[in-house]
């Protein structure tokens, strides 16, 4: 199976990879999971865009989207939606495997270690250092990605207010998260469709 290659902000970018195997898509996204301490949006975008490059940033931005307001953790979904794509159920499976097995030891192994010493002042300063790093992290990855976003049919003045909106909703009113995505999301999908709608009658005239 070939990736997707509709985009056509790609047409200037070289070609893109895709798994080679259900054992690839499983030792892919364990390597991945061990490098996501807490920073994982970063790590992700990294490994499967940059690195590998199984999906554009545009892709990859369209799919991170659909893995966030899924239940669930957002790297789950997104290793399901690749490994589906691909392999299907079982390159799903491959997927999720991959993502929980290996981070899955490495937890009861910290676990057992930390248990003696979480009450440290030491332990205690690491875990807010590491909340710092992560926060960063994400950060950076998202100032990275906005570029991506010139191409989104809604244009970027319109992905912007709707960011600042979440942003205001979720971090500074607290609201529920799912008021927040019921709200902005449904402003931005009948945004996007009416765009969307607009591009497809001005491509049908002579």
């Amino acid at each position: 199976m070939t990736p997707r290659t509709d985009n056509p902000s790609m047409s200037d970018q070289a070609p893109l990879n895709h798994p080679q195997s259900k054992a690839d898509l499983f030792w892919s996204f364990t390597i991945l999971a061990l490098q996501g301490f807490g920073g994982v949006l970063a790590v992700v975008q990294r490994e499967l865009v940059e690195k590998k490059r199984w999906m554009s940033r545009e892709q990859f931005i369209e799919d991170w989207a659909v893995a966030q307001i899924l239940p669930g953790p957002n790297v789950i979904n997104l290793s399901l939606m690749i490994g589906g794509r691909y392999f299907g159920l079982a390159g799903a499976m491959a997927g999720v495997a991959g993502m929980l097995t290996a981070p899955l030891v490495v937890v009861l192994l910290l676990a057992a270690a930390f248990g003696g010493v979480s009450d440290a002042a030491w332990a205690q300063g690491a875990l807010r250092g590491m909340g710092a790093v992560s926060a960063g992290l994400i950060a950076a990855t998202g100032l990275k990605m906005i570029s991506a976003l010139r191409a989104n049919p809604m244009g970027m003045p319109v992905c912007m207010g709707l960011a600042v909106a979440s942003f205001i909703g979720v971090g500074v009113l607290r609201w529920p998260l799912a008021y927040v995505l019921l709200g902005t999301g449904l402003v931005a999908c009948s945004w996007a469709y009416a765009q969307l709608a607009k591009q497809a009658l001005a491509g049908k005239r002579p």
